[in-house]
């Protein structure tokens, strides 16, 4: 088996990261990164953040700042939100020379394989400004769902919806502006042409899609597939270097490939390997497996047009799993930072420890439907579910201290067997699951806390709790740091004996 490839998608960079961001994509990358690696599995995790989103241009106007100085601000708070969550990617994309040349070059070879088209769209338009509107300049309502919003990755359904398709555009900037529709050609990658290899692809990964991406992928596959804009005419973003297309951008949603190739090679140039050719860690002679973690939003540009780019190209590897995620409110509301309705990993973090933190957000993470916050149940949860149990464990545990080396029998090397294979069970890419990981956290520790133990059964109790914290280690950050010894997980125990020792303890949980 080649190597684990893991990529987090980056946020738009036009803000922190709220917890919503955090249990989602970014937590449950980070767990199952920690998990293939105690496993012995050669993993690399990317993630970072993206910066060519026009989101970052509306938001900048609404702060009054400039939006260059937005998104550098914005990628310092989301990579020290991450830290403060525990959150470890190897390589984090910033916006850079090297970036913008990663990504042209991605585009160059696609117009230079005879991929792309050239071919009119139509786009909202300003005559008052003279302005194009795409994505996070132009809202309305959507063809397919009718849920209001703006041009681009629908939020409620999924589909991508081109500008010049939103039922009544309006200008999100000028909205007292009136708007008429303008055709302008502009190069496309006609994912139509790459219908065959989909729809095989897609079979191939039904049993693992969750639902959402499921409904998504039958929807497109019922109906012709879109022609999807590689440029687009607007002045914010990289600028396209093709000849047909002067004074164009490349539209940010299609660097998906090309940003998901840097953040692994900045992952791979972290752990030490010599810098070279980005795509050399995908191709399909290393045969890697790659897992993308993503919002059920980003589906269409990833999963369906990041693939329909892989197979244009040819002899990269596809990914082998998408794991997506649902929305996460706050108090039974949408995050939103506009309206001041949000909580950011930072700021938790500063209040509970951080292995809480992860506990709980697994525990409510939203892995096939909306699930939500509220710092009352996290207090309760967290104190019952793990850190008074927890704290009777380790009590428990180190009456058996300063006995030497103690025992452990086979009932005991086979009962932490089926403890790891539970844990597996949700941490490995196929069925990966935070909540199914917690879950299976919660249950053990309860064991473990109802066990009553002699000196007879110590070595057992203690092999039992040794391999229950290696296992815990992708989510207990800290807890496992402060207690292993070894922080590899066997998938056959062998050990004949174990040396009880000193447990740290938990607290907080509750104000």
């Amino acid at each position: 088996m080649g190597r684990l490839l893991i990529v987090a998608p980056g946020p738009t960079a036009n803000g922190d990261l709220h917890l919503g961001h955090l249990a989602g994509p970014f937590l449950s990358a980070d767990v199952c990164a920690r998990y293939a690696r105690a496993s012995g599995r050669d993993t690399l995790f990317g993630t970072g953040v993206h910066f060519t989103q026009n989101y970052i241009v509306t938001t900048a106007r609404r702060l009054g700042e400039q939006p260059e100085q937005l998104r550098l601000r914005a990628a310092e708070q989301v990579e020290a939100t991450l830290a403060a969550a525990g959150i470890e990617p190897d390589g984090f994309v910033r916006f850079d020379e090297r970036y913008v040349k990663t990504v042209r070059r991605f585009f160059e070879r696609l117009h230079a394989e005879g991929q792309l088209r050239l071919r009119p769209m139509t786009f909202p338009y300003l005559p008052a400004t003279g302005e194009f509107l795409t994505d996070a300049y132009v809202s309305g309502s959507c063809p397919v769902c009718l849920g209001e919003g703006c041009a681009g990755l629908c939020e409620n359904c999924g589909h991508w919806i081109a500008s010049g398709e939103l039922i009544g555009p309006t200008s999100t900037q000028h909205p007292e502006l009136a708007v008429e529709l303008r055709e302008r050609e502009v190069l496309v990658l006609p994912l139509e042409e790459h219908r065959a290899a989909l729809a095989a692809y897609f079979d191939r990964l039904a049993p693992t899609m969750r639902p959402r991406l499921a409904q998504l992928v039958e929807e497109l596959m019922a109906a012709p597939l879109p022609d999807y804009p590689i440029t687009l005419p607007i002045d914010w973003g990289i600028p396209a270097p093709f000849a047909e297309t002067p004074g164009q951008v490349l539209y940010s949603d299609t660097e998906t490939i090309a940003w998901s190739l840097h953040a692994i090679a900045l992952a791979a140039e972290a752990r030490g390997e010599v810098p070279g050719d980005h795509e050399r860690y995908w191709t399909a002679q290393a045969a890697p497996e790659v897992v993308y973690f993503f919002g059920s939003d980003a589906s269409f540009a990833f999963a369906l047009a990041g693939t329909a780019m892989l197979l244009a190209l040819g002899g990269l590897a596809l990914p082998a799993h998408f794991v997506t995620n649902e929305f996460y409110e706050l108090d039974s509301d949408k995050f939103s930072t506009s309206r001041g309705h949000v909580v950011t990993g930072r700021q938790l973090a500063a209040e509970v420890p951080r292995d809480l933190i992860r506990y709980y957000l697994a525990a409510t993470a939203p892995d096939c439907q909306r699930t939500n916050f509220t710092r009352a149940s996290m207090d309760q949860v967290c104190q019952q579910r793990l850190v008074e149990p927890w704290n009777r464990v380790a009590e428990k545990a180190e009456q058996f201290v300063g006995l030497g080396e103690l025992p452990v029998s086979e009932r005991s090397r086979q009962a932490g067997k089926l403890m790891v294979e539970r844990f597996a069970a949700s941490f490995g890419p196929r069925r990966f699951s935070l909540t199914g990981a917690a879950f299976t956290l919660t249950e053990q520790l309860g064991r473990l806390d109802r066990r009553q133990v002699t000196a007879r059964d110590a070595g057992d109790f203690w092999h039992e709790l040794d391999l229950f914290l290696r296992c815990a280690a992708p989510l207990l950050v800290d807890l496992a740091a402060a207690g292993l010894v070894e922080t590899a997980i066997p998938a056959e125990p062998q050990a004949r004996s174990v040396r009880p020792r000193p447990l740290s303890r938990l607290t907080g949980g509750g104000r």
